[in-house]
């Protein structure tokens, strides 16, 4: 979302979870588009079921802040195991009304061209042949609710726009350096759907994140993204909203904003660990029950004006929500460029800042994780059972288990040690400790867990 004010809509918690609960997926395989078929779960991607995601901010990526520059860090990244790149915009920015030096990449001159700034089409293009060759998958940021405020269509197609009281081209909430587009106008819809057909075909891109996707009416979502699996039918599509009638829209998966509203809160000692489970139960009943959600401790968004995840699960307090966020059921994973070194300040919107990558710090951390991934337990349909070992206003404790694996995941969400008992006799023996990296021998003796601790067996 391109924003100088943070607007986040509240999510209402309406129940309260059981302990237990599960769902199962099917598996279905569907005929593909011209490229051969396409391997779909629940009508999603089957590669992104057990998938990750890192937001790349290309500009602030290198000092050059090219895709050149960027595609040099391909290697770190596979080794790290990252699966999916979002490319944040890769438009040209329009310059009228423009925000800072270099303006917002969420104000679109033209959604058929490159931001010079970060190379040309070709350099563009072989960066995703490059990056599809190594085995990642390549998704782009989409601006469809509003363009820049001198986008093309404003002077060629000024019938593609809300107007304001005086008849020009309206500007959405504060973001004065754009214009809200009109989707009453079949030619708008028509025009929109085409520019992101083109970014397919060019340069075969894999999905879309849409920006302030619930702004965009259901019904154009419906049209859209069926046409655009008629030229890829394996697209993954991400919508930036915690709206139930996205998933039926056709998207894949939308942000858990509600789940990262409510990790913020206990990391602040708001709110007690078991509050997590209000959040799951308002999303098992308000949305379908194929929904992705896509869980994160930071984004773009929240990195520049909220300060995530340095100020708001600052030092010890990160790993644990990290865990969380990896290990989830129905989710995808992200995350934001510099995390993994981790980069412990805001990284500017609007002016050139670029990330000092040097320590790495998280990378071993993170790469155990997305190497967790792969296990079949933590599919996105694998099962997920709450487990009681201690004082669930700070201990949260859960099993995934699917394709014969199962896990067991541990977390401090408090600031003090915490006393841990697993009184389960399925879950004694000898499992191994991802983070430990050494099998451990479980029993039902008592132990303790520091505060903000994490720990996850695999068995």
């Amino acid at each position: 979302m391109h924003r100088s004010l943070c607007i986040i809509l509240p999510v209402i918690f309406l129940f309260i979870i059981s302990c237990n609960s599960s769902s199962e997926k099917t598996k279905t395989e569907t005929p593909g588009s011209s490229a051969g078929k396409a391997n779909l779960v629940d009508g999603h991607p089957d590669w992104i079921m057990q998938g990750n995601i890192y937001e790349v901010n290309v500009r602030q990526y290198t000092p050059e802040g090219t895709f050149k520059a960027f595609e040099k860090h391909l290697d770190r990244l596979k080794q790290m195991g990252v699966q999916t790149l979002w490319f944040m915009p890769i438009n040209p920015i329009s310059k009228a009304d423009r925000k800072g030096a270099m303006g917002s990449y969420y104000a679109v001159a033209d959604y058929t061209k490159i931001n010079p700034e970060f190379g040309t089409l070709d350099d563009w293009k072989e960066l995703v042949k490059h990056a599809h060759e190594m085995g990642f998958k390549v998704i782009i940021d989409w601006v469809p609710n509003h363009s820049g405020a001198d986008n093309r269509w404003i002077t060629e197609h000024p019938d593609f726009y809300v107007k304001d009281s005086t008849g020009k081209p309206a500007v959405p909430y504060d973001w004065t350096d754009t214009r809200k587009l009109d989707y009453k106008n079949p030619a708008l819809q028509d025009s929109m759907i085409s520019s992101m057909k083109y970014w397919i075909t060019v340069s075969d891109v894999d999905g879309f994140r849409c920006d302030v996707a619930g702004d965009v009416p259901d019904d154009f979502w419906k049209k859209c993204i069926a046409e655009l699996k008629k030229t890829k039918e394996d697209i993954f599509m991400l919508a930036e909203a915690d709206k139930p009638s996205l998933h039926v829209d056709g998207f894949d998966a939308t942000y858990a904003w509600g789940m990262f509203q409510m990790m913020k809160k206990i990391a602040k000692g708001e709110r007690a660990a078991s509050a997590l489970d209000s959040v799951r139960n308002y999303v098992d009943t308000a949305f379908p029950a194929n929904e992705l959600k896509m869980f994160f401790t930071s984004n773009h968004d929240e990195n520049s004006w909220n300060k995530a995840d340095y100020g708001t699960m600052p030092g010890a307090i990160h790993a644990p929500f990290a865990v969380f966020t990896q290990t989830m059921p129905h989710e995808v994973p992200l995350i934001y460029s510099g995390q993994e070194e981790p980069v412990l300040d805001s990284i500017s919107f609007f002016y050139k800042d670029t990330i000092q990558f040097k320590n790495f710090n998280r990378a071993k951390f993170y790469k155990i994780l997305l190497e967790l991934r792969k296990n079949p337990a933590l599919a996105a349909d694998a099962s997920f059972k709450k487990v009681n070992v201690g004082d669930d206003k700070a201990i949260y404790a859960y099993t995934r288990e699917g394709g014969g694996k199962k896990i067991l995941v541990i977390l401090n969400l408090s600031e003090k040690e915490q006393s841990v008992k697993i009184n389960d006799t399925s879950l004694l023996g000898n499992p191994h400790n991802l983070f430990m990296g050494t099998n451990e021998q479980l029993t039902n003796k008592e132990w303790k867990i520091e505060p903000w601790g994490y720990v996850v067996y695999a068995y």
